[in-house]
């Protein structure tokens, strides 16, 4: 039996379960869910302080080995306690999702490692322990881990570029989107109509644009939105503000106090999962224009559910969803589109206004998205994973 160490600290707050927790809670799913890979592979499961309350840890005679390592400091559990305990278990491989490898590690490992962390670190606006870090640690992990997963063709290369990686050391499994039926998620009709952005606030996906291109939309295109009925339009953000210093409280309510209105509403989590597939399938669209991802789950769930995603038009958003998007043009490209359309705060404007009235391209995405997305599951993403760590 392969014996499969995975940290798990990722899944401890179920408010900061952005990314890496969603890539692991649904990795181990699949796993509980497929008595195969159960005889093949034995999961260690590494955790800081706590079990979380999720049901596959709950499960009588559970099917994975459960560490708790008991110590509140993340940098002496991440980088001593894990890497140790893990060793004394002698396990064949271990999976760090988080970007980082601990040096302290010797064995076969596979990192997830994206482009957009690269960026963050050597050009955001991140705390400067948290670059520091992640400076020192996706670099080594770049240069001595076993393996590294990229979660598309676009990251892969970038992965490859930015840490100077030979390409066949990087495999490649898309994430998943957790499948239904779009006709069997109960909208909550008390919300009227809406517009939606998920997803924690920073520079690189424009939060600040997103509500400003909305005031643009209801306040320039009231005659638009009178003629399809949504004159009442809202936008709802859900994420928390990651700028520095914050400004998206202020923002929402200061463009609120000038519309007269509560058109734009905000929360920081949504708990329950239902809740946020209600939110999801309710929505007229999605905004999520991002400079920068190695995926980006919030525009594949929206398709999930027929809802439009209105995203970047770059490289990574052709290759995930092809025709199945409607495109904001990114405010420095040079090209004769973008100098008619004016600034990105212009362009997400319209490129709303479109994901609102083109109706043959909606009519597509709501009877053919559910189909088309089909094609990014978790339970792809769990073959490819476990494809890659045997013996």
């Amino acid at each position: 039996m392969i014996k499969i160490g995975i940290e798990c600290e990722n899944l401890e707050d179920p408010k900061s379960r952005w990314g890496v927790g969603q890539v692991t809670l649904n990795l181990l799913k699949e796993y509980a869910d497929n008595l195969e890979w159960q005889k093949k592979y034995k999961l260690y499961l590494y955790f800081k302080k706590k079990v979380p309350d999720d049901d596959i840890f709950k499960i009588q005679n559970s099917k994975f080995k459960i560490r708790v390592l008991g110590f509140p400091s993340f940098n002496i559990f991440y980088h001593i306690l894990m890497p140790l305990r893990a060793m004394a278990d002698r396990l064949d491989w271990m999976f760090f999702p988080a970007y980082q490898l601990p040096p302290l590690y010797i064995g076969k490992s596979v990192v997830m490692l994206t482009h957009d962390v690269y960026y963050e670190y050597k050009y955001g606006d991140l705390p400067f322990r948290y670059k520091l870090s992640y400076g020192i640690f996706t670099n080594w992990a770049a240069k001595f881990a076993t393996k590294i997963l990229a979660i598309s063709e676009t990251s892969k290369k970038e992965v490859a570029r930015v840490y100077k990686i030979n390409h066949d050391k990087i495999f490649v499994s898309y994430l998943g989107v957790s499948s239904h039926n779009p006709q069997s998620v109960i909208r909550n009709s008390k919300l009227g109509n809406y517009i939606l952005y998920i997803g924690q606030m920073f520079p690189r996906r424009h939060a600040r644009e997103t509500i400003l291109a909305f005031k643009k939309v209801i306040t320039e295109h009231s005659n638009i939105l009178q003629n399809i009925g949504m004159l009442n339009l809202k936008l709802i953000l859900v994420g928390q503000d990651k700028y520095n210093p914050p400004q998206i409280k202020e923002l929402i309510k200061n463009i609120n106090k000038e519309l007269d209105s509560e058109k734009i509403i905000h929360y920081d989590y949504i708990e329950k999962r239902e809740d946020l597939e209600k939110l999801y399938a309710g929505a007229k669209a999605l905004v999520y224009v991002s400079d920068r991802e190695a995926f980006g789950l919030p525009p594949m769930e929206a398709l999930s559910l027929g809802v439009p995603p209105v995203i970047a038009d770059n490289e990574l958003g052709h290759e995930l969803f092809g025709d199945y998007a409607f495109y904001s043009l990114k405010e420095n490209n040079p090209s004769e589109a973008l100098a008619k359309e004016g600034s990105m705060v212009d362009s997400i404007a319209d490129a709303i206004r479109r994901a609102l009235t083109d109706e043959q391209k909606i009519s597509k995405i709501k009877s053919e998205g559910f189909e088309f997305e089909k094609k990014y599951s978790w339970k792809s993403f769990a073959y490819k994973f476990f494809d890659n760590v045997k013996k």
